[in-house]
């Protein structure tokens, strides 16, 4: 179950998200380069994900994916450039207590931004975190 238990701090999730960038960290091969490109490849055809109403307004927002968004495996992948300067083919989720990571293969750059505020999709963390995207594509 997705966030049934595992932890682990900020540090160690953008060495993840890092790693998950070519299935490689600091020399040690952890995922094949086809098993990074299957998980982020479109894996639900023509369906298109929009979002989704929440069912307990306490722990989430309803959700708004906007346009241009596609599922891999444990990811979705937007097939668009976004508004911040994230490529196409960019993997991305978040956590209950808006935690947001996105890993873009093309550009080399993985981020991960941690709060514990409720409810999810809280728009003040969001404008925050976008925020932080916009900066670090800005600086490439």
């Amino acid at each position: 179950m997705a966030g049934g238990g595992l932890y682990g701090t900020v540090v160690d999730y953008l060495r993840f998200s890092r790693m998950v960038l070519g299935g490689e960290l600091e020399g040690t091969r952890v995922l094949r380069s086809e098993s990074v490109c299957t998980m982020a490849a479109n894996h639900i055809g023509d369906l298109t994900p929009s979002g989704w109403k929440t069912a307990n307004p306490l722990y989430s927002n309803d959700v708004d994916l906007g346009t241009g968004q596609e599922f891999g495996l444990s990811f979705l992948i937007n097939s668009v450039t976004t508004p911040a300067g994230r490529a196409p083919g960019s993997m991305m989720w978040g956590g209950l207590a808006n935690t947001y990571y996105w890993i873009d293969p093309s550009s080399q750059v993985a981020g991960v931004f941690a709060t514990q505020v409720l409810p999810f999709f809280d728009g003040p963390a969001l404008d925050a975190c976008l925020a932080l995207e916009r900066t670090v594509y800005a600086s490439l």
